[in-house]
């Protein structure tokens, strides 16, 4: 069976910034870069095959990715897809976190920022930050306007079910760069994580996550490349 290496981008402009990101093509930061490439140079000191690559639509996983497969040796020839972009933030698209949560109170903040089911208020299509008139999505008929993360989810899973998972299948070695919303869906999936638990799962930046599965496609381990930044990973909770 392949392995699965998961990553969310490097650090960007507006993760250094402490800002909701969601849908907005906003660049790495310079601390981005460098998580990047500390990412290719961790992957390529595994010595492993890497056959196919997966991101996003949005520029921080594609630049991750690239950068990635420069130093591990690999053409830059990979699949973007649009359901791997990150969780939409609707409304709280742009914001500053902190400010945010002391304008609607923790309870109130974590529910739109952590919980499964519970999206922010609807992004006006006519906010600058809107994707409704983004070239990138004119094949796409409905380009949301909030997501929670079961929203994400839906999106998530069934695009790993069709493209990728026959892949591992197929003991290829593949390689997601994606966002810390669309990598917690598809570990909640794969490690059957329960709705409620979901909330505790944390994704660092710019930090490979390699998953070995058995032949049933169930996780034998899984693990962070940087032991330094590593977060706790949640296993069937």
């Amino acid at each position: 069976m392949g392995k699965l290496i998961a990553i969310r981008h490097g650090q960007s402009i507006w993760n250094a910034e402490n800002r909701f990101t969601g849908w907005v093509d906003v660049d790495l930061s310079e601390k981005g870069v460098l998580e990047a490439e500390k990412s290719g140079k961790l992957l390529k000191d595994l010595n492993l095959k890497y056959d196919i690559y997966f991101t996003s639509y949005l520029k921080r996983a594609i630049k991750t990715l690239e950068i990635i497969l420069k130093i591990v040796g690999k053409e830059s020839k990979y699949t973007k897809a649009w359901e791997l972009n990150e969780r939409h933030y609707g409304a709280l698209t742009g914001l500053n976190k902190a400010e945010t949560k002391e304008k609607l109170g923790e309870e109130q903040f974590n529910q739109y920022r952590r919980s499964w089911d519970n999206p922010p208020p609807i992004l006006d299509k006519e906010s600058e930050y809107s994707s409704q008139k983004d070239s990138l999505y004119k094949e796409l008929k409905n380009v949301p306007n909030t997501e929670s993360l079961k929203n994400t989810y839906d999106r998530v899973i069934p695009y790993f079910e069709k493209n990728i998972q026959e892949h591992l299948k197929q003991d290829k070695n593949i390689i997601i760069s994606a966002h810390g919303n669309s990598l917690r869906a598809l570990c909640k999936y794969l490690f059957n994580i329960s709705d409620k638990r979901i909330n505790e799962l944390e994704i660092p930046t710019g930090n490979p996550l390699i998953i070995f599965f058995n032949k049933n496609l169930k996780i034998e381990k899984c693990y962070y490349l940087d032991k330094e930044r590593e977060k706790k990973i949640i296993l069937n909770q």
